[in-house]
Parts: structure tokens; C-alpha cells; sequence
């Protein structure tokens, strides 16, 4: 990669099914086990990674949310990764369905085009 190039971000949709654990707490035990069992421990190992979170419960049985994770590069996203299957996050109280990971306007970088996209007002 030249040297006037950075790499592009990663982004990962990270598409989870709560368990009946996670259900059967009430929603202050979930937010006590999220920031004290969860937050530490992606704050101590991985840098440079961002978080969105979706809820769709009320339009999906198979996928009850969907966290939108941004890492500054590659190694960012497997650190995170890594840091999260430490956790009881994975396979405790969510059920990883699926990730899909991929760079934004990835197609444009490799052809150099300008990306396309819309914008409504």
C-alpha cells in the first residue's frame, strides 16, 4: 500500500440472538453485566473500535440485534473479536448468527472511482 494510503476502516455487522440467560435478568442486571463483564475487558485489549447498536426484535425471530462494530484496521477487528469471546457476551448472553464484515466503498478504493451513493433531503 502506498504510503499516502491508509488502510480503510473495518466494519463489521455483527447479527446476535439474545439468550434465555440475558432475558431472565432484569434490565439493570443487564446493563450491571454488560459494563462490568463486557466493556473492561474490549477497553483493555483492543484500540480504535467504534459501536452501534440495533435493535430488531420486532421484525425478526432469527436476529434479535444488530451491533455495528468499526475498527480502524484489521488487527483492531480481531483484537475486539478476540477480546469478546472472552467475555460471557459470546455464546453466554448472545449467540453470534453471523458477522458480516467488510470495508465501505471497497469497490471504489480498487478501480479509484468516486463512490456512489444517495442522498435524499
Amino acid at each position: 500500500m502506498p504510503a499516502d494510503r491508509t488502510e480503510p476502516p473495518v466494519t463489521a455487522f455483527m447479527l446476535v440472538k439474545t439468550t434465555p440467560e440475558w432475558l431472565a435478568m432484569t434490565v439493570a442486571e443487564r446493563v450491571r453485566a454488560f459494563t462490568a463483564e463486557v466493556v473492561p475487558v474490549i477497553e483493555a485489549r483492543a484500540r480504535g473500535v467504534r459501536s452501534r447498536f440495533y435493535d430488531t426484535e420486532f421484525y425478526s425471530a432469527r436476529v434479535t440485534d444488530i451491533w455495528v462494530w468499526e475498527a480502524d484496521d484489521h488487527d483492531a477487528y480481531r483484537l475486539l473479536i478476540d477480546a469478546l469471546r472472552e467475555t460471557p457476551f459470546w455464546d453466554r448472553y448472545f449467540t453470534v448468527v453471523d458477522l458480516l464484515v467488510g470495508t465501505e466503498n471497497g469497490y471504489a478504493r480498487t478501480y479509484g472511482l468516486e463512490p456512489v451513493a444517495t442522498i435524499t433531503t
